[in-house]
């Protein structure tokens, strides 16, 4: 009979400290050695488009042995759980952008003219009646549905970080089945301008950060404000299609025994290495991060990759 194994549980709020400088991977590996707990580590793998990213960190084969933080409500925990919401919803909308967008689909800036500047429930509203006038074409002249992906922008940071509003406008990435000038003129309210994307070494995590940053745009520092509804004000900021394709995601808990797993993590000058010879060498490495916990022992390497050409 096969050994149930316990791999959904919230490891990215336990193993949240970097490792950092001379800090000792060793000593995370023995505290959860000593501890007696029964555990392994799973594989598991984000296939974006051309991106994919590989978490590594311990399963357990005891329910009772997954480790859990105080769930207290003390203004520290709901400030992290706010934070880890916020980071999950924009890692959610860069896996969507890279899965669904390539080069030369389009990064569309929409404006408003002078005097005409709308409350942020009328630009809702035109951008919901742009999504139509955009739809309407490509019935018209039969084209292939259009993907999209935007956010309305109206808070911005100055060059010292401070909170400002900013003239309202919009931001989009789509595909390019309709000609750049009719995006453009479809528009009507202002400027807006029609670029083609051009993906890095991350594929389109930039620009998908980039769309996606205003999502505090309405948070409320009051202190009677529960946790919950804190929370609900780092709900996501963009809204999208309903047709994008979803990044696959696939967990292996034969892919790494716990001796391989733990030599990646005590080798932090091989890693490129390592997990390019993990998935087959048809990634290219681009970057990790290695991450303990102040709870418990054990790590949880995360690395980003591409595919190779």
């Amino acid at each position: 009979m096969a050994v149930k194994k316990y791999t959904d549980y919230d490891y990215e709020s336990i193993y949240n400290k970097e490792l950092l400088g001379e800090e000792s991977i060793e000593e995370a590996i023995e505290q959860i050695k000593k501890s007696g707990k029964d555990y392994g580590y799973v594989v598991k793998t984000i296939q974006s488009g051309e991106m994919l990213e590989s978490e590594i960190y311990p399963l357990y084969r005891k329910r009772k042995q997954i480790p859990k933080r105080d769930k207290e409500k003390t203004k520290a925990s709901r400030d992290a759980q706010i934070k880890l919401n916020w980071k999950n919803s924009v890692k959610y909308a860069v896996r969507l952008i890279n899965t669904n967008f390539k080069r030369n689909d389009y990064f569309v800036t929409l404006t408003y003219k002078d005097g005409d500047l709308p409350s942020e429930e009328r630009a809702k509203k035109d951008m919901k009646n742009y999504i139509k006038k955009l739809r309407r074409y490509i019935k018209k002249e039969d084209l292939e549905a259009i993907k999209y992906m935007y956010a309305i922008e109206f808070v911005g940071e100055d060059e010292r970080g401070h909170t400002r509003k900013v003239r309202i406008h919009h931001h989009m990435i789509m595909n390019a089945v309709i000609p750049r000038e009719v995006v453009e003129d479809l528009w009507g309210k202002g400027r807006a301008d029609c670029k083609r994307l051009q993906p890095d070494e991350f594929g389109l995590e930039g620009v998908a950060r980039y769309i996606t940053k205003r999502c505090n745009s309405h948070r409320s520092n009051s202190k009677d404000k529960s946790q919950e509804e804190e929370i609900r004000k780092f709900e996501k900021s963009w809204i999208s299609s309903k047709n994008l394709k979803k990044p696959t995601i696939n967990k292996s808990t034969t892919k790494l025994t716990r001796r391989k797993a733990e030599n990646m993590a005590r080798n932090q000058n091989q890693l490129k290495e390592l997990f390019e010879k993990l998935y087959s060498n048809k990634y290219t490495y681009n970057d990790s991060t290695t991450y303990i916990s102040d709870i418990t022992g054990g790590f949880y390497l995360y690395a980003r990759m591409r595919k190779k050409c």
